[in-house]
């Protein structure tokens, strides 16, 4: 209490921060009293349809029971807007990320434009990327999953599409407040907060068809896939306000609090819908439920349990509590668990029918982003320890952590469900199939150099900084040759995303041959 008699502001944003944790318990409880934790192995049958278990559903399809076609194209246009605009953004968003990349190694490219210094298009890579590609691109797939796992056409579409427009006006309006100076000033929140107002509004808008298509559900279990969907919807509106109120703190608290939103919003934001996303489609491609039913929501569990205090890792050596920093180690480490977890599931069940990668484009998105998540979420529990930590701390090595979470599990996620759900929604097969498989070979390649590249570059520049005798000139030019290397794994994702685009585009044109029946 203050002086004055008042609650302080951070017993406020203590509280507040550990909400999180209190809604993953409460959450745990009601399932457990709703009988969606226990449940048998057979529940993990319930996405297929009659007579599905034991045939693949492969990435064309040229037949479509009434059924699915019904679910599928239930909420057509709003999905569509979702993910178009999703991929729009995501070329955009990659060529300022570019240019970023460009200016490590070559300073004065472009420096003499006001609009396209440093200062100015990484916030706009980042928020693009954030709020304009992985977010809207989500919400598109997870949304067209919905109707799939509940048996009811989605609900409130009209609803859901001025979400997407308004969502998309955020972004818009976001974009331009940064080139023109308007920019709150902290990471992953740089849109000025009037344009933060409008993505929280659309959010809340997207939960109403989500909760009011599972309110009229017809299974009597919520498939893994929907928890975390469901998470992800309540999670992020909470992380976003808490972080967007500075009143309540402000200094230390201040970059306490952005660093516990910066690391949520990839924990309980970005990756529960990816991991929903997986859980669907890897074993509906292959034709098998899942592995172990009760592991993947042992996994979700975990998630929701251990992440919420992770993100304070980044500050080790900073001027916070020692507890602090304790804590997220502990935490940290503790998410190694659901990681294995969720791990033995997905590679468990793609190595039973690891022919099915022969025939499936969408399958080889899943499985490198499932294959990513493994290695950058035990990664992140490595750097969390001090002794590591010392050594990665301020180096490119986070970059590179970074972007084989982001890139490498959800975006080849994402990449894969939209390439999975655009014929089902559109009613006709790519024209160019071997175009998806050029992509996938493009992308995962330039993720791999990238990761590997800068990672590695990132791991010697700490050495050197460590390195008394040495200096920080010198850990800068030890950097140069894997900057470049950034730079061509960067391009290449580019290369990537733009035969996406033509893709996306090109399956949107309808030719009467192509149509499915």
């Amino acid at each position: 209490m203050s002086k004055g008699g008042t609650v302080d502001a951070k017993v406020v944003f203590l509280i507040l921060t550990f909400s999180i944790s209190v809604l993953g318990m409460l959450a745990f409880v009601v399932a457990l009293i709703q009988k969606q934790v226990l449940v048998p192995a057979s529940a993990a049958k319930s996405i297929f349809g009659k007579n599905e278990v034991g045939h693949s559903e492969l990435d064309a399809k040229s037949r479509m029971s009434d059924q699915w076609k019904t679910l599928d194209q239930s909420a057509k246009i709003p999905i569509l807007l979702f993910m178009v605009s999703s991929v729009l953004w995501l070329v955009l968003g990659s060529i300022f990320g570019l240019l970023v990349s460009f200016k490590f190694h070559a300073p004065e490219f472009l420096g003499s434009e006001a609009l396209l210094t440093f200062g100015k298009l990484r916030p706009l890579h980042l928020n693009i990327i954030a709020y304009g590609w992985l977010s809207p691109a989500a919400l598109g797939v997870a949304m067209w999953l919905v109707p799939r796992m509940t048996k009811v056409p989605l609900q409130n579409v009209k609803t859901l599409f001025a979400a997407g427009v308004i969502w998309n006006i955020g972004v818009i309006l976001g974009c331009v407040g940064l080139l023109f100076g308007l920019n709150d000033g902290l990471e992953w929140l740089e849109f000025w907060w009037p344009f933060k107002i409008l993505l929280a509004l659309a959010g809340a808008m997207v939960a109403i068809p989500l909760f009011r298509t599972i309110y009229l559900s017809k299974e009597e279990h919520l498939y893994v896939s929907m928890w975390y969907i469901i998470a992800a919807l309540i999670w992020f509106p909470v992380l976003f306000i808490i972080a967007n109120s500075h009143f309540l703190h402000s200094g230390v608290e201040q970059a306490i609090a952005n660093w516990w939103f910066a690391h949520n919003v990839l924990g309980l934001w970005v990756t529960p819908l990816g991991l929903g996303i997986v859980y669907y489609l890897l074993p509906k491609i292959i034709g098998h439920p899942i592995a172990s039913y009760q592991l993947s929501l042992f996994g979700f569990w975990g998630l929701a349990l251990f992440y919420s205090q992770v993100g304070m890792h980044h500050l080790l050596g900073g001027p916070i509590p020692t507890w602090l920093g304790n804590l997220s180690v502990v935490m940290s480490v503790g998410m190694a668990i659901p990681v294995i977890t969720t791990a033995i599931n997905h590679h468990v069940s793609a190595y039973r029918h690891f022919h099915v990668l022969n025939e499936s484009v969408v399958l080889r998105f899943i499985v490198f982003g499932a294959m990513s998540y493994t290695v950058s979420s035990l990664q992140g529990s490595l750097h969390s320890l001090r002794t590591f930590n010392y050594t990665t701390h301020f180096t490119h090595w986070t970059v590179s952590h970074a972007h084989l979470g982001l890139y490498g599990f959800t975006t080849m996620v994402l990449f894969g469900g939209i390439y999975y759900a655009l014929p089902r929604l559109v009613g006709r097969n790519f024209k160019h199939p071997r175009l998806l498989n050029l992509h996938f070979w493009v992308a995962a390649t330039g993720i791999i150099i990238y990761a590997v590249g800068l990672g590695y570059g990132g791991w010697l520049q700490g050495k050197e900084l460590q390195n008394v005798n040495g200096s920080f000139e010198q850990s800068v030019r030890l950097t140069m040759p894997y900057l470049v290397v950034r730079s061509f794994g960067g391009t290449l994702m580019l290369l990537s995303h733009c035969l996406m685009l033509y893709n996306v585009f090109s399956i949107l044109r309808p030719e009467k041959e192509a149509v499915i029946k």
